[in-house]
């Protein structure tokens, strides 16, 4: 039977990060994964050019039952210390809005670059672990090559989110094979689907996007928002749907800088004469303005010819719309998978497994989930770092 010091399932941003953080004169460490490369979240992620970490960082910027439990690994490898990889690695880098750094080229630079960090680990693609056990003096992985031993095992699988690059929810099944407890899970960061009523909006409207703000159960984002022949996409729409339960109405205000009762009111006294769409097309875009002149019955509607009542129904439409998704799309555009290990089984520390020693649990399969804009990446690195460093 083959033997190593420390074995890591999972050949993702955590997995390869940790890898190099485990090495140690005369350590032997091992990363296995059934996929054909690695890094393939890293490679897809940022447009294809890695939104790598976010200066921002803090524990409030994940959601969990336990919001202070990534505070500790987020706290010993910070953004900076990520960032001074990222420079001596020579690879080009660009901020954009809310701190969020990428690649100014390719996203497989930083895959490159954790690959030359763990340099002396050994990397096993193609080579699924088929089971996992305890045989009293460590765990015992079975793999289509024959079985490895292992003193410590890390379980970097990630989570269920974009399963046609491999995802699988194997880092779950490990946890309840050993007895750990979950939180259940489901997508986050991922466009929301609404039903025929708000379709009839959406679809024609459909690559329209706009600036909104949207407050709900915690959750307070203002982005962009963009429509979709399935309802609602767009930054602020992905960070809020972290926050939703299904069932539950969402108030979206579409046009954030202005109240739009107030600002037709005084368009109506200075020129009345104008249609209510154009009007409202001075805040919004011209296609959703005359959307919902449309569905409001306005469309041929003058200023000069509504109440005060039509025009503060018309600006609560705009700046208190309520909708109610149906659904989100699932796992297949998911960028992260919300819940997962409850983090009361593991070490704030170190990842590892309070009541079974030598087994870990990082990334995204733990119940700490970032919000857009490269804080999951941010917690890769820390929880990897964390369980790599262990002594």
């Amino acid at each position: 039977m083959e033997q190593v010091d420390l074995l890591i399932l999972g050949a993702g941003a955590a997995g390869l990060f940790c890898a190099g953080s485990a090495l140690r004169a005369g350590r032997r460490v091992m990363v296995l994964d059934h996929a054909a490369h690695p890094g393939e979240k890293i490679r897809i992620s940022g447009g294809g050019r890695c939104n790598f970490t976010n200066l921002a960082t803090a524990p409030d910027r994940f959601l969990s039952r336990n919001p202070r439990f990534a505070a500790s690994a987020l706290a010993r490898f910070t953004a900076p210390d990520f960032v001074r990889l990222v420079d001596r690695a020579g690879i080009a880098w660009h901020e954009k809005a809310q701190g969020q750094l990428f690649c100014d080229g390719k996203a497989t630079q930083i895959t490159r670059m954790l690959l030359d960090r763990m340099k002396g680990a050994e990397l096993r693609m193609e080579t699924a672990p088929l089971s996992v056990r305890h045989d009293g003096m460590g765990f015992v992985v079975e793999t289509p090559g024959g079985a490895i031993h292992t003193e410590r095992l890390v379980v970097a699988t990630g989570g269920k989110s974009i399963p046609k690059i491999g995802a699988t929810g194997l880092a779950y099944d490990i946890a309840a094979q050993f007895g750990l407890r979950m939180i259940d899970t489901r997508a986050g960061l991922v466009p929301m689907t609404f039903a025929e009523q708000e379709l009839a909006l959406c679809r024609p409207l459909a690559g329209v996007s706009v600036e909104a703000r949207i407050r709900h159960n915690g959750g307070q984002f203002r982005d962009a928002l963009l429509f979709t022949h399935r309802g609602l996409s767009g930054p602020v729409i992905l960070q809020i749907s972290s926050f939703w339960q299904p069932g539950e109405t969402l108030q979206i205000d579409l046009a954030p800088d202005y109240d739009v009762a107030a600002q037709l009111k005084a368009a109506r006294s200075e020129a009345g004469r104008v249609a209510v769409s154009s009007a409202l097309g001075r805040v919004l875009p011209a296609r959703l303005a005359t959307a919902i002149c449309d569905e409001m019955g306005l469309s041929q509607a003058r200023l000069a010819d509504q109440p005060n009542t039509w025009l503060e129904a018309l600006g609560a439409r705009v700046n208190r719309w309520q909708v109610r998704p149906v659904g989100t799309e699932g796992y297949r555009t998911a960028e992260v998978t919300l819940g997962g290990i409850d983090t009361r089984d593991l070490d704030a520390r170190t990842l590892q497994a309070r009541k079974v020693p030598g087994l870990f649990f990082i990334g995204e399969c733990v119940d700490v989930t970032g919000w857009l804009g490269g804080y999951n990446f941010q917690w890769a690195w820390a929880s990897a770092d964390a369980a790599g460093r262990a002594d």
